[in-house]
């Protein structure tokens, strides 16, 4: 996989406005990705995965106090992109987003058919009548009829309403699809369908994916590298069979242990204690007041380390390794 990757993201911070101070909800995450690659965002609720998506797709509130960094797609900044530029050359048309909760995504007096064409007429200009065969054809590889494309959001389950919103993200064939919890008010079976299209949406296709969850269990079968991120921070970024196999983190190692799996012995542990508040971060690692290996050094914000060819870690513990 060498070359150039397709989103290489540096240093990326988005900091909000609240009335008690200032929420640093993104404080300096770099990654990329590559063409044709499953990148899987883990964390737990708070540690700005969301945030991550809607910084990715400039999708930002009215209340910033600090946005800043790079994005490069293709080897092209993009952060410097007007707004007008960016959603012409690169929302939607090279990077799109599948929403959290499908059905808050999807206006609900509007039919699925004209939903999902509305991107082609908005980006391609195309007509009406074209955009909605091509919503019939995007339909059928996300496992949809097309006897769906003249029904409302409220007259679909919730698995095909989300399978509605990837058919929109995918519309305009993209290069990256971004998802955002997109199983996580689903049974089981569901997720398991939408899992399985997926895989085959990214070998048909060639899409590359972020998937952003808090589900270990379930990004493990779309995975081939995981960023995982806490208060804010990527301190782990890995292939996803080292990841799943050997973490390197003591959060990985925790969040980990704390799966339930068929035919183990060990009970899961609990991860003690809670996330810091990120409207006053602690000045030193994060995660020191519950990481169980926490030692003198951890006082000070760590840096990140590069352990092996394509494992990074935000960690003193592994000083040893190349600064990035």
């Amino acid at each position: 996989m060498a070359g150039e990757p397709l989103l290489r993201v540096e240093d990326l911070k988005l900091h909000y406005r609240s009335g008690r101070g200032v929420v640093r909800a993104l404080d300096g995450v770099s990654f990329d990705v590559r063409r044709n690659e499953a990148l899987v965002v883990l964390g737990e609720s708070g540690c700005g995965k969301s945030t991550l998506a809607k910084a990715l797709m400039r999708l930002l509130p009215r209340n910033i106090a600090h946005f800043s960094g790079r994005m490069l797609v293709d080897g092209v900044e993009t952060m410097g992109h007007s707004e007008e530029r960016f959603r012409r050359e690169v929302r939607w048309v090279r990077i799109s987003l599948v929403m959290q909760a499908a059905m808050n995504a999807l206006n609900p007096v509007v039919r699925v058919g004209q939903q999902v064409a509305e991107p082609l007429r908005v980006h391609r200009g195309w007509s009406n009548r074209r955009a909605l065969d091509r919503a019939a054809e995007v339909f059928a590889l996300v496992g949809v009829s097309a006897d769906f494309l003249q029904r409302y959001p409220f007259e679909l389950s919730g698995g095909m309403r989300q399978r509605v919103v990837l058919a929109m993200a995918l519309v305009t064939e993209p290069d990256l699809v971004i998802m955002d919890e997109p199983t996580s008010a689903l049974d089981v079976l569901t997720q398991a369908s939408i899992m399985n299209a997926l895989k085959r949406i990214k070998q048909e296709l060639g899409t590359s994916f972020i998937l952003i969850t808090h589900d270990v269990s379930t990004s493990s079968e779309l995975a081939e590298r995981v960023a995982l991120m806490y208060a804010g921070q990527l301190v782990e970024l890995a292939d996803a069979k080292d990841f799943f196999r050997e973490p390197a983190h003591p959060y990985s190692k925790l969040l980990m242990a704390s799966v339930p799996r068929l035919h183990q012995e060990e009970k899961p542990v609990h991860i003690p204690g809670q996330p810091p508040n990120l409207l006053d971060p602690p000045e030193g690692c994060r995660f020191a007041e519950r990481c169980p290996s926490r030692f003198g050094r951890c006082d000070r914000d760590p840096e990140t380390f590069r352990i092996g060819e394509r494992r990074t870690v935000r960690c003193w513990l592994h000083a040893e390794g190349t600064r990035t």
